[in-house]
């Protein structure tokens, strides 16, 4: 997926979770966060950040803040980039080959999945979640404790029992991570859930991005460890 519009600016500070105000342009600028997690190591004071700039005049902020700089790497933030990298992830058919149905929300028992996906052979749900935590090249999801994370994991699982295919997805928002495993510190119920749906047929798919200041691509699965 690709941005227009961008533009490079000096992260300043984080009012709340949804704006920040960025210097860029010889200006300050109220801008929109485009993920509502926590983002402490990575919207730090002084750090290089990329927005992109809104089409629309009638909106009260003119960017989106969408990539940030953490030392060597280039880390998306958009926390919508993860559906659109895993959907045209889906589309070239490196999920399931030659698929014949790609359904993004879809309902399964009392919760909405990302995707629904079909094939001459096969049909799965999929649901993805995006991660922009790393310490030590590892990958880590999630950064703040997430009960709906654990309830779409259990929703997998019914899926499953239901004679579905089922996935869960970690689409890594940075290139050239070792490893992917779930953040037991922060979460421990998600990692207990992770283990125990993958234990009961879930597929875990983990897959780092190329990431630049106006893209963002799958680039390869890494390892899930539990």
């Amino acid at each position: 997926m690709r941005y227009d519009n961008i533009r490079e600016g000096i992260f300043l500070s984080r009012p709340n979770r949804f704006i920040a105000l960025v210097e860029t342009g010889g200006r300050t600028e109220v801008c929109h966060v485009k993920n509502t997690g926590r983002c402490r190591e990575l919207l730090v004071p002084g750090a290089r950040v990329w927005l992109t700039e809104s089409n629309n005049p009638a909106r009260k902020t003119r960017f989106d803040l969408v990539a940030v700089r953490k030392g060597k790497r280039l880390i998306n933030m958009d926390a919508a980039a993860p559906n659109r990298v895993f959907g045209e992830y889906l589309a070239a058919g490196l999920l399931l080959p030659a698929p014949t149905l790609i359904r993004p929300e879809t309902h399964f028992g009392d919760s909405r999945l990302d995707f629904y996906v079909e094939n001459g052979g096969g049909h799965a749900f999929c649901e993805v979640k995006g991660v922009t935590l790393e310490r030590d090249g590892v990958a880590l999801f999630p950064d703040a404790p997430t009960e709906r994370g654990v309830r779409h994991l259990q929703e997998l699982t019914r899926c499953i029992e239901a004679g579905f295919s089922a996935w869960a997805v970690f689409v890594i928002q940075m290139e050239d991570v070792r490893f992917f495993t779930p953040n037991r510190a922060t979460h421990p119920a998600f990692a207990d859930a992770l283990t125990a749906a993958a234990g009961a047929g879930v597929r875990l798919l983990a897959l780092d991005c190329r990431v630049t200041p106006d893209s963002v691509t799958a680039r390869r699965e890494v390892a899930v460890v539990l």
